[in-house]
């Protein structure tokens, strides 16, 4: 019975994927109207904006979610894998053989059939062929990277505190982040917090710690206005980072930055967050239009020139009708594209027409930890207004408490919250392992 279901498969369980999950499952999935799966590498989700305190080491475990329970729990079905190739003549993707520490293979290549498929692979950091950045470089796209350099930053600490105590070294430990967008933004104020709270955990001998932004453009944060961008680099001065503007990477070796201009950065820990593309293997995928930076080319209901595949998140190039340019890959741009195509495929099933995406930009905010919080706010009633403080930071929270309330629902909500609260007074402020 359930192969003569409508199947609806959904590939990546970010922000935009999982939520679509989630909806078509507990309204399609739950009523036997269709069968639902998603695919993602991952078995853990983790909303992508917080990444950067899972790289610090402040982010609480409890804030990953388990995909086999949540499908248990909405009525999906959930498939571990990477996928790595289209066929859309037999309407099928190509799942990679999955491998054990040894290289072994445990899982061979498999392949999963479709009458409706939905890329939802969000986007990876793009180097943009700069020498030295895949390897030497941390990334921190994914839980697994940030979990990796949340570990080698302690692990470096460790070293470095017990060099300085032994005088085996005097040198302040050099932490260099590449990109000024919101990524490399927050991640630096919340590795200065990390930092002092490394000092007050114990550690024999403290040590000083160099945090600096290298970013070609000559402002922070792009996509504020002006004067939110200068309140932002003032606070990050107040806290001792070093703002390198207007500086082009040209090469990054193990232990240095270079920039076009000819100087050179000492960097015992660097991080690449200066740009972003969709995954190399969805350019040109099976024949499907794909933009300079892979990702895939979408109308306003959000479907590549394949009727029958659409394209979420930022692995999706759509137009932003009346402003120019794409929609940003933004989390509340991800959040809008899936309840759109959840409409289109509900509708779909109906034999009604597809729903069109509009893009309403509610404005941007960014988080500085516990320092600071700054943002414009963007309605049809206020125009543009800026905020900061209190208001910025609850308006920032309530961003990830939609996206909790899209998967887990309000009462869950409220309970993980309350239970968070009081994870924070009994555990440590930051993770030590």
């Amino acid at each position: 019975m359930a192969d003569a279901l409508p199947k609806i498969l959904i590939v990546g369980g970010g922000a935009a994927g999982l939520e679509l999950a989630t909806e078509l499952g507990q309204k399609l999935g739950k009523a036997g109207k269709a069968q639902i799966t998603l695919l993602d590498a991952a078995s853990t989700h983790i909303w992508k904006p917080l990444l950067h305190e899972v790289a610090s080491g402040t982010l609480a475990e409890a804030e990953e979610i388990e995909y086999l329970a949540q499908a248990h729990s909405n009525h999906f079905r959930f498939l571990f894998g990477r996928m790595e190739g289209l066929d859309r003549a037999n309407k099928e993707i190509i799942v990679s053989a999955i491998t054990n520490k040894k290289g072994e293979e445990i899982i061979p290549q498999r392949r999963f059939k479709y009458d409706t498929l939905v890329m939802a692979v969000g986007s990876v950091s793009n180097t943009f062929g700069i020498k030295g950045v895949d390897k030497y470089c941390r990334f921190i796209d994914t839980t697994k990277e940030a979990f990796r350099f949340q570990k080698q930053l302690v692990e470096t600490y460790y070293i470095q505190s017990y060099a300085n105590q032994s005088r085996q070294r005097d040198k302040p430990l050099s932490i260099v982040i590449i990109g000024a967008g919101a990524t490399g933004v927050e991640l630096s104020a919340e590795l200065h917090e990390v930092t002092k709270l490394l000092a007050t955990y114990g550690l024999e001998g403290s040590i000083d710690v160099n945090i600096t932004i290298i970013e070609a453009a000559t402002k922070l944060l792009p996509a504020l206005p002006p004067r939110l961008s200068q309140a932002t680099q003032e606070q990050l001065i107040k806290l001792g980072i070093q703002l390198k503007l207007g500086r082009k990477v040209t090469e990054v070796t193990e232990t240095e930055v270079h920039t076009y201009d000819g100087e050179v950065f000492d960097a015992d820990l660097k991080v690449w967050a200066a740009g972003i593309k969709a995954p190399d293997w969805m350019k040109d995928l099976d024949g499907l239009e794909s933009n300079h930076i892979n990702q895939l080319v979408v109308d306003q209901t959000l479907q590549t020139s394949d009727p029958d595949i659409f394209a979420i998140g930022d692995c999706a190039a759509c137009e932003w009708v009346g402003h120019g340019g794409n929609v940003p890959p933004r989390a509340q741009s991800a959040h809008q594209m899936a309840s759109t195509v959840a409409k289109t495929i509900i509708n779909r099933l109906k034999g009604k027409p597809a729903a069109k995406f509009v893009y309403r930009d509610y404005g941007s905010l960014v988080s500085l930890g516990k320092f600071s919080t700054v943002g414009s706010l963007m309605g049809s009633l206020m125009g543009t207004v800026s905020v900061g403080g209190l208001i910025a930071y609850g308006v920032y929270l309530s961003l990830y408490k939609m996206h909790q309330v899209a998967i887990h629902g309000y009462f869950r909500t409220a309970m993980l919250t309350l239970s968070n609260l009081f994870r924070r007074s009994t555990h440590a402020k930051m993770k030590m392992h």
